[in-house]
């Protein structure tokens, strides 16, 4: 992409109402458009980012031998009146509307009912099951106040994914694989070492659930931390009871704010009984279903790698998420010799498959560095007078600040993604 073409252009300010670290940068940086509180439009380099995030997920989910399918937003009420989740003193965030007919819908807060209600059609034995379904899709919540930027909105897309089990004994087999599936994506994301499995309130499915914590200021979770066992304990649910039931020394923890980027529920029959998804078993026994569900918010999994990786001057996008591999720098756009390499380099390396942002604008440099330093790509190409004079080409790892000199050969290798 030459960035003379790119739909957007980035900011030297964020909106006044903005208060929040990732969406000051993002909404700057030209990554997502601030429509409302708590509603963002995802622009070009931000549905990048998003969409590597994604692929990220699916490939994780599809080694646990999930399904992806896509479910309506469009919610009809009467399976969520089976399990007492259409009443708004229960489920506080409900945007609900009418039909021309006059009939009441809702715009999907989560998929635990239709997804039960849809299997009644394919689950009929014990040999239908295990079955694994997942989705990315745009779920709406009435928040009250929606704050934290992308983290926390009133729209937003989210992989859910659920499974339907024989029994307990074999939906717990698939939760336990379910938690690797979320440590790698999290490691692959670039927040491995910051994200820590957390035991949590189970609400109303089972006493217990499992988050993932991503330690950060910006946070709105408490969380004691064991940092050498790498597990964590929310505050909700902090007691003498669920150490020893972790094996972990009250004494050893220490506290922290942090992020939720994930959480896993096991759900058991609740649903299935509601809504009378039975199988027959080995003996002819119609027998409920045993549930989990798995999410990921993906907008609020892309804020808390902003909030965890940015400086002063802008993103530093880790390169597993990044929108483009490389960002190119044309200093000197009169200098016809420094232009042709640099429209070389951005030739070849697209050829080989890597993701190019070429800066051919006509624009101080000092305004060019500023840009790149704020869209965060993982490295920077330099091409200006002194290229030319020297024959090696400046790169700039973004991260650590450092600036090579190194032969052309190997930049249009892409030899310097490999350091």
């Amino acid at each position: 992409m030459k960035q003379s073409n790119l739909f957007t252009k980035t900011r030297k300010e964020a909106p006044k109402d903005e208060e929040s670290k990732n969406a000051k940068l993002l909404i700057r940086a030209g990554f997502v458009h601030k429509e409302m509180a708590g509603v963002y439009d995802i622009l070009p380099l931000g549905l990048r980012v998003m969409n590597k995030i994604e692929n990220i997920i699916r490939e994780e989910m599809n080694k646990l031998g999930g399904q992806e399918l896509h479910l309506s937003a469009l919610q009809d009420k009467s399976s969520w009146k089976k399990t007492n989740r259409w009443d708004d003193e229960v489920v506080d965030v409900w945007f609900k509307t009418k039909l021309k007919n006059d009939s009441e819908v809702g715009l999907g807060v989560t998929h635990e009912e239709p997804l039960t209600n849809l299997l009644k059609d394919h689950i009929r034995s014990y040999k239908d099951l295990p079955s694994y379904l997942y989705q990315f899709q745009t779920k709406f919540r009435n928040e009250v106040r929606s704050k934290s930027g992308v983290m926390r909105g009133r729209e937003f897309l989210m992989k859910d994914l659920y499974s339907f089990s024989i029994n307990e004994e074999e939906h717990n087999l698939f939760y336990e694989k379910a938690k690797e599936a979320y440590i790698n994506i999290f490691k692959k994301v670039g927040l491995g070492d910051t994200t820590y499995l957390t035991l949590a309130s189970g609400g109303s499915f089972s006493q217990f659930s499992h988050e993932f914590q991503t330690l950060s200021e910006a946070g709105e979770d408490n969380i004691f931390v064991d940092e050498d066992k790498k597990i964590a304990i929310n505050e909700e649910v902090m007691s003498e009871n669920t150490c020893a039931k972790l094996g972990v020394n009250k004494e050893d923890l220490i506290s922290k704010k942090s992020i939720e980027v994930g959480n896993i529920f096991t759900l058991g029959t609740k649903f299935s009984e509601a809504l009378e998804l039975k199988f027959q078993d080995e003996d002819g026994k119609d027998t409920p279903v045993f549930m989990g569900s798995y999410g990921i918010g993906i907008g609020r999994l892309m804020g808390t790698i902003v909030e965890t990786f940015s400086d002063e001057k802008g993103i530093i996008w880790p390169e597993s998420v990044a929108p483009f591999d490389a960002h190119i720098l044309l200093l000197a756009t009169d200098n016809q010799e420094a232009k042709k390499m640099a429209d070389d380099i951005y030739r070849d390396l697209n050829e080989i498959g890597v993701e190019v942002l070429y800066d051919d604008r006509d624009a101080r440099s000092g305004d060019k560095f500023n840009d790149a330093d704020l869209i965060g790509l993982p490295y920077q190409i330099v091409i200006g007078n002194k290229t030319i004079e020297e024959n090696l080409i400046e790169v700039k790892n973004r991260k650590t600040g450092e600036i090579e000199k190194i032969a052309y050969s190997e930049v249009v290798s892409g030899e310097f993604l490999k350091r």
